[in-house]
């Protein structure tokens, strides 16, 4: 089914651009490459099982502004109708045997010097709403952003592993096994990746919710 059939969440952003730029063919939850059937993964990311990600769009294909409006500019009327369309894609692929639902759902955080000065954790907002939906708790005990570490933006791959080894710090005592980490946007998944090191140390597994992903050149045409 694809999402043109679905009901559209109100709100936010005009029907026309949501439906364009919601998926509308099966995406790999490795890469996000554009697929025939609906499974967990492509064929190149089967050999190596990479962290799932799930989000309802690309950010290259219109959504994007947006959300940068929610991340830089404090704009946050297209959360809601974004954080909806994930809570829709997350239901489809647990009613098609694809995923299990989390525990609790973990927003990834922000270095306190860098909250203070941005007012807010997008993550934060997003995971609230996607709660409000799921009836799953948001809990920003025990993982800690202990770096502030420089923006992502604009840095190659190397840079991102570099500029974020050891910015994150999970509790001796966290007491859940199944987590979904709750990010606004997944482009090289640098963040995700280093987060998940450290839940896959302990044995919970993670999946990572989002927005919108950033897929490399040429995954989605």
């Amino acid at each position: 089914m694809c999402h043109q059939t679905m009901a559209l969440p109100d709100s936010g952003i005009c029907s026309v651009c949501l439906v364009t730029g919601l998926y509308h063919a099966p995406a790999c939850l490795g890469c996000g490459r554009i697929m025939q059937i609906e499974t967990l993964y492509c064929g190149t990311c089967l050999s190596c099982e990479p962290v799932i990600v799930v989000a309802p769009c690309s950010y290259h294909q219109g959504l994007g502004v947006w959300i940068g409006q929610i991340k830089y500019q404090a704009q946050l009327s297209a959360l809601p109708v974004l954080s909806r369309a994930l809570v829709r894609r997350v239901l489809q692929l647990e009613h098609r045997g694809l995923l299990q639902l989390p525990q609790v759902l973990v927003p990834v955080p922000l270095h306190r010097k860098r909250l203070r000065q941005r007012g807010f954790n997008q993550a934060y907002l997003i995971a609230e709403a996607i709660a409000q939906s799921l009836k799953i708790p948001v809990v920003t005990e025990g993982l800690t952003r202990i770096c502030d570490t420089r923006s992502q933006a604009g840095l190659s791959g190397r840079q991102r592993r570099k500029n974020l080894a050891g910015a994150f710090c999970l509790s001796d005592n966290f007491p859940y096994q199944r987590i979904a980490l709750i990010d606004d946007v997944v482009t090289t998944g640098t963040t995700a990746k280093e987060i998940a090191k450290l839940f896959r140390l302990r044995h919970i597994h993670v999946q990572v919710w989002c927005l919108a992903r950033a897929e490399a050149p040429g995954l989605i045409d």
